[in-house]
């Protein structure tokens, strides 16, 4: 009884090993100190951010949004063979990591991804997402792990890069950071930021990742900003994100904006893409236009 009892724990202790190891990346060429975050991600990145004298790297885990993500970066051959990790600093000439000495290349993406942010003169200056199972060569500098990180929390931090005042590329980061989220929130913010985005861009773009998610919340705000965003460049955008939508809902949803929209330019991307869908519906209504 005793001798199962000492397995039992042994084996408790392992699985419990195992899953603290997850939930930080493997790392190479740098220094991982490990953080609880004891108040919210802005407070903890503002607090860092004030003691830090060279850049230097935050991130965490969280719940990833279900399906295959694969985030890393391949190197070798093509086919995966030779090395797999991402180096984060730019100009680095130590060698990437290679998956056949250090560890299993793993084809499936896990239930979390990592979020990572770059810290130079105390500011975020760059944003970054990977894979559990992707190594990363540090550069010489130190990874910021915070610990017991809400994904509630996570996403509203990230919305913050949404304003005009922060960028283009620091918004796309952030918006795709936000879509991979598990947690409902992240389609509440991507619904918000398609419909009251500061820019143009930033409401485009929050559209592609809403029909990458799908759903009849993100039918429904690509179809309002089809019919009532003020800028026609965001209406085309939300006419791509209809084509991004599983063909049982993009294709007749483009099929109607193709018919009904007064906006010529957004009628025109509509048959665009559905001339790329090469669905037989589309095919029809073709042949409706052209032989009335």
């Amino acid at each position: 009884m005793r001798l199962r009892l000492v397995s039992l724990i042994g084996l408790v202790g392992l699985f419990v090993g195992v899953a603290l190891a997850a939930a930080q990346p493997p790392i190479t060429n740098g220094r991982l100190q490990p953080r609880a975050a004891t108040a919210s991600i802005e407070r903890e990145i503002q607090a860092l951010a004030g003691q830090l004298t060279e850049p230097a790297w935050v991130g965490y885990t969280v719940p990833a949004r279900p399906g295959d993500h694969q985030m890393c970066c391949w190197n070798g051959d093509g086919n995966n063979s030779c090395c797999t990790g991402c180096r984060l600093e730019p100009g680095v000439a130590s060698a990437v990591i290679s998956t056949q000495q250090n560890r299993p290349t793993l084809l499936e993406s896990g239930d979390s991804f990592f979020v990572l942010y770059r810290i130079d003169n105390r500011q975020v200056v760059r944003i970054r997402m990977f894979s559990e199972a992707c190594p990363l060569d540090l550069g010489g500098r130190t990874l910021h792990w915070l610990t017991g990180v809400r994904d509630e929390d996570s996403i509203g931090y990230l919305t913050t890069f949404l304003g005009a005042s922060a960028g283009n590329k620091l918004a796309d980061s952030a918006l795709s950071a936000i879509a991979m989220h598990r947690h409902q929130t992240a389609i509440d913010r991507l619904i918000a930021a398609a419909r009251e985005g500061a820019t143009t861009h930033v409401r485009g773009q929050a559209l592609f990742w809403l029909a990458q998610r799908a759903g009849e919340q993100a039918v429904g705000a690509i179809s309002d900003a089809i019919a009532n965003d003020p800028e026609t460049e965001v209406k085309r955008r939300a006419v791509f994100a209809l084509s991004q939508l599983p063909r049982s809902e993009g294709v007749p949803l483009l099929i109607q904006v193709a018919r009904t929209n007064t906006n010529p330019a957004v009628r025109k991307q509509a048959m665009f893409w559905l001339g790329q869908s090469r669905d037989p519906r589309a095919l029809q209504f073709f042949q409706e236009i052209l032989f009335k």
